[in-house]
């Protein structure tokens, strides 16, 4: 069994069946350790919410409940021939750590467009990102902000007993970034796609945690409903030559296969230049578009985690720092750093994309990396450069 080496776990673990073997999953999880699991297939939730656990039918993973004499069941079962491939402990996430920040953008002309649109060239391009949908795994969305009224929104909560409204606001930033309006009430326009049908997915709590549980069942969700790209300004940190969680990276790959790509916030636990720390989790898995952060200059973020060793690269980077965007308290609008800045804008660029060229996937990614703009800095810490709308 594959264990989180410096993350909180939840008791509970993850398993990853063979491609299309849901139901002989349900059986061999009887058969060795006896946990009965629905399937989000052919389920309702009060089914699923008196099972041992749920298979993702998209993915074909579950999540399991097991107590210590079933868990050297489910560990025999990744030995032994059959449809179980893989099982991890279930970790603990959290937003990845956005601040507020008091330096000033001064320098860049921001009455129109912030400067983060400008810096992509999103402000120069005719994709608006109409017809696309774009899922934001994240604290939820405030349904009632005024920026976005007349807007396609659909919720769904994946946090128990919350529902999507976000009280915690990284969440709403996140979709203001990515699907934000242009011409808002009041101050720049700050949304990419700023016409793409939103998907807000509650994956974390208003504390602002989570579990990969809840990240899956998001990521479900989202491809079930057939979008283009999905959103995670999230994860755990982990410590240099950690491995990448082969469960995710295989719903990372799934996901690609059926045409949904994931991007995924680096982490913010460097101190540069001090301390570069490795890319957290999930964004170490190769099939998940790891996104560092630039500032208005073009230099890498202090904060933002790189490439450390042979583990968990950097993909592309975006504006992280004094991005200006949607808040879910007065005055509706907020400027934070992070990561978690940076991602929403790669999400809302390939959603321009997805538009322009009809582009799905494993495509999308490759013009997102193809395209991005080269910066005078290593490729450990900016991967392909600054992505660039199309």
């Amino acid at each position: 069994m594959s264990q989180p080496t410096s993350a909180e776990t939840t008791g509970r673990y993850l398993v990853l069946l063979e491609n299309n073997a849901t139901a002989a999953g349900v059986r061999e999880l009887d058969r060795v350790a006896g946990i009965q699991v629905a399937t989000t297939a052919d389920t309702v939730a009060e089914q699923i919410a008196g099972s041992d656990g749920v298979i993702f039918h998209e993915l074909g993973i579950a999540v399991v409940d097991a107590s210590p004499d079933q868990v050297p069941g489910l560990n025999r079962a990744v030995d032994e021939p059959g449809p179980v491939l893989a099982v991890e402990a279930e970790r603990v996430v959290h937003a990845i750590t956005s601040t507020s920040t008091d330096s000033d953008v001064a320098a860049v002309d921001e009455s129109v467009f912030t400067w983060g649109l400008q810096a992509i060239g999103a402000n120069l391009s005719t994709a608006t990102g109409r017809g696309i949908r774009v899922a934001v795994l994240d604290t939820g969305f405030t349904v009632a902000h005024a920026d976005f009224v007349g807007r396609t929104v659909t919720t769904s909560s994946f946090i128990t007993g919350e529902t999507v409204d976000d009280a915690h606001g990284h969440g709403t930033h996140c979709i203001g970034t990515s699907c934000g309006p242009r011409r808002p009430a009041s101050g720049p326009g700050y949304g990419v796609a700023y016409e793409a049908e939103i998907y807000a997915g509650k994956v974390l709590s208003n504390a602002g945690s989570g579990s990969d549980g809840g990240i899956l069942a998001g990521i479900e969700w989202a491809i079930a409903n057939g979008c283009a790209v999905v959103s995670m300004s999230l994860g755990a940190t982990v410590r240099p030559g950690t491995p990448y969680s082969t469960i995710f990276e295989q719903a990372a790959a799934r996901a690609l296969a059926k045409g949904t790509l994931i991007v995924a916030a680096s982490g913010n636990d460097s101190r540069r230049p001090g301390t570069v720390a490795p890319t957290g989790h999930p964004a170490n898995c190769p099939s998940i578009m790891a996104v560092g952060a630039v500032d208005v200059g073009r230099a890498i973020a202090f904060f933002s985690c790189g490439t450390v060793d042979t583990i968990g690269a950097v993909d592309v980077v975006a504006p992280g720092v004094d991005v200006y965007s949607s808040w879910n308290a007065a005055p509706g609008t907020k400027r934070l750093q992070g990561t978690s800045m940076a991602t929403p804008h790669v999400a809302g660029v390939a959603a321009l994309m997805a538009e322009k060229y009809g582009a799905r996937g494993f495509e999308l990614w490759a013009r997102l990396a193809q395209t991005a703009r080269r910066l005078p800095l290593p490729s450990t810490d900016v991967g392909a450069g600054l992505v660039q709308a199309p």
